[in-house]
């Protein structure tokens, strides 16, 4: 019972000092195991014991001494075979239980050998048995110290279970050379305790850094894998599921990809902040896992983008499946306050007949979403095969557009701009016109959407720039060019300069130029969309608001930027909806001009009924074809030297005619 509570305060004074943490279950398993997987080690100490403790027997023979030599040679088998048999991996088999069987045999044969050592020793079993237990039951306990440091207690338990029945042995045997040999055992105790500790730290330190390594590297993995808004996979993510998920999908039940995009998103990024916008990505991400099925890969496509894997019984089910996510995303989002009914489109390809790797899939569901939207948005599309002639149509007018730039296949022409109070020209609007060799006249509405999706509008839009500062040069001074700006081409690097550039070139005072934008433009706060207009602006650059009321935070663009003209949408003057409410619309973004020193622009003017409702509103200019259409610039250059020979009398009809 002392011994027991010995061992017992010895292991936990061990455990303390040596930062045993069972907390710490992973490296604890780590260490443990390491007592098992030196099997051969194992065998050979056992079968060198069995042999050393026979041999002994049979020199001795003496029945008590046979007796200690089989029990030891019992033991070293059943422990052999434990090692061999037990299983560690898994959890089968816990790690306390692991270290109690291998405690049990260590201890038990440590302790016999011990005690078979010091008999020989009492007995006066004879020099030469005397000197072959000792010597190997000394090299034993030595060697167990560092194959068992893992585990500091169970090392330094078999060593003294070894050592000190054979000091006690020296002591009462009391020759002079086994006295030194007992007083010299606990020094070695001592030592070779150090020397297990500072092993264990090692071993501990290195197990440990290796657990934490494995850890961060886990955590930097799945982090590296999901998007830090709404927690589900990222686009990386995405791959990652979908390249693993293809696999098991060409042999079992058909797979729907949805790509989904949230159609009203930026109009709560724009009205509250991104941070709003976040909480719209969170609350549409928790819906969407809501109804997904389980084993479904959800992503964070990019912005307001998400892509839905899952396995689906058929297109019926793909299709109640958007349905349901369409529906579910309609009802209202209340955020910071504000009511929002936010609604999405979704493309919809299936694996395998749309394709039978996740590329292919990801492109046809892409094209399903275009699709949608132009269709009207808030609606589902599955891919079929005109969608790829689509595709095919618009790579082919993205090549033929890139030609044309070079080949000067685009024109320029101009609309006038009237001054409604004097009917005198007072600016020129720029518009590109594409006449193809093949095709004829191609429209802008057809091939300015390849350009901006394709990034051809870049070069685009900065050739057409520098077209029409180079026809304004040639006009009066006190007329101007608006040009048309796409959000990419703004926001493109270097935008400001090549702008500069182009006036530089035609030698043409920056006041002169107008650059006309759109509140899509707006939609994201980006800085370098406030660079490119800060810097152009001191430079004497006017900036004009495009389509105005057609977007939702037009005052809040207005207060924000150095805009001198205002240009009404076309639908506020000419469209179906055209009545009293348009009418005080009118009138209350003249008076707004007015007020602000801003020019106010009515569009799409087309009857001389029309011209009188807009210039009583307070309109201070008028575009449309009750003017002009756009021409090329000859003739605007015309139609500026017969207005100054007719001082602006009948700018309508010499332009019409």
């Amino acid at each position: 019972m002392l011994v027991a509570q010995h061992m017992k305060r010895m292991r936990n004074a061990v455990g303390r000092r040596l930062g045993d943490d069972a907390s710490n279950e992973r490296v604890k398993r780590t260490l443990v195991r390491s007592l098992y997987t030196q099997q051969t080690s194992l065998a050979i100490g056992a079968f060198n014991g069995i042999v050393v403790s026979m041999v002994a027997a049979y020199v001795v023979q003496d029945l008590l001494f046979t007796a200690a030599a089989i029990l030891l040679s019992l033991i070293a088998v059943v422990r052999t075979a434990l090692a061999f048999f037990l299983k560690i991996d898994g959890n089968e088999n816990s790690t306390p239980y692991l270290e109690f069987i291998y405690e049990l045999g260590a201890f038990a044969y440590s302790g016999m050998f011990g005690l078979f050592a010091a008999m020989s020793i009492v007995m006066h079993a004879g020099a030469p048995v005397e000197v072959l237990l000792v010597a190997h039951a000394l090299c034993y306990g030595a060697g167990i110290c560092a194959r068992n440091a893992g585990r500091p207690f169970i090392a330094m338990g078999q060593m003294a279970l070894v050592f000190l029945p054979v000091m006690v042995g020296s002591f009462i045997e009391g020759s002079l050379p086994l006295i030194v040999l007992g007083a010299s055992i606990p020094l070695a105790i001592v030592a070779l305790a150090s020397i297990t500790s500072n092993v264990f730290r090692t071993l501990h330190q290195s197990i440990a850094s290796a657990d934490t390594s494995r850890k961060l590297a886990a955590k930097m993995e799945r982090l590296a894998l999901k998007d830090v808004v709404t927690g589900l996979a990222n686009r990386a993510g995405l791959d990652h599921a979908l390249e693993q998920a293809m696999v098991v999908a060409r042999d079992e039940q058909p797979v729907a990809l949805l790509w989904l995009d949230l159609d009203r998103f930026k109009e709560v990024n724009d009205l509250l902040g991104h941070r709003a916008g976040d909480r719209v990505l969170v609350e549409a991400a928790k819906r969407l896992v809501n109804i997904v099925p389980a084993g479904s890969t959800i992503s964070r496509f990019a912005g307001d983008e998400f892509v839905i894997f899952c396995k689906v019984v058929g297109r019926a089910h793909a299709r109640s499946l958007a349905t349901r996510i369409l529906n579910d995303l309609l009802r209202p989002m209340k955020i910071d306050g504000e009511r929002f009914e936010i609604g999405a489109s979704i493309g919809i390809s299936i694996a395998p007949e749309d394709g039978t790797d996740a590329e292919t899939l990801l492109q046809r569901a892409d094209l399903a979403l275009h699709r949608a939207k132009r269709e009207g948005r808030g609606c589902s599309r599955f891919f079929d095969s005109s969608m790829t002639c689509d595709l095919a149509e618009r790579r082919e007018m993205e090549a033929e557009l890139r030609l044309a730039i070079q080949r000067d296949e685009l024109s320029i022409f101009f609309q006038p701009i009237i001054d409604l109070k004097s009917g005198r020209i007072h600016s020129f609007e720029a518009l590109v016109r594409w006449f193809h060799p093949e095709k004829g006249e191609l429209l802008p509405d057809l091939f300015i959407p390849v350009a901006e999706k394709t990034g051809v509008i870049v070069t685009l839009g900065n050739w057409i720039t520098a077209q029409a500062a180079k026809a304004c040069a040639t006009w009066p001074d006190d007329v101007s060019v608006a040009v048309n700006l796409s959000p990419l081409q703004i926001k493109a690097p270097g935008a400001a300069l090549g702008i500069e550039a182009a006036l530089g070139d035609a030698n043409l005072a920056p006041h002169r130029l107008e650059l006309e934008v759109t509140e899509s433009l707006f939609v994201e706060d980006s800085e370098a969309t406030d660079r490119f207009i800060e810097y152009l602006a001191a430079k004497g650059v006017r900036f004009a608001m495009d389509d105005f009321g057609t977007g939702y935070s037009s005052l809040a663009y207005i207060n924000k930027y150095p805009f001198s003209k205002i240009k009404v949408d076309r639908s506020f003057v000419s469209g179906p909806d055209v009545g009293k409410k348009t009418g005080a619309i009118i009138r209350a973004v003249a008076e707004m001009g007015s007020q602000l020193g801003m020019e106010i622009v009515a569009e799409g003017l087309e009857e001389v009924a029309q011209v009188n409702a807009v210039r009583e509103a307070g309109c201070t200019l008028g575009q449309g074809y009750y003017f002009s259409r756009a021409v090329p610039d000859y003739l605007a250059t015309l139609l500026l030297a017969q207005e100054r020979e007719d001082n602006g009398i009948g700018v309508r009809l010499r332009a019409s005619g």
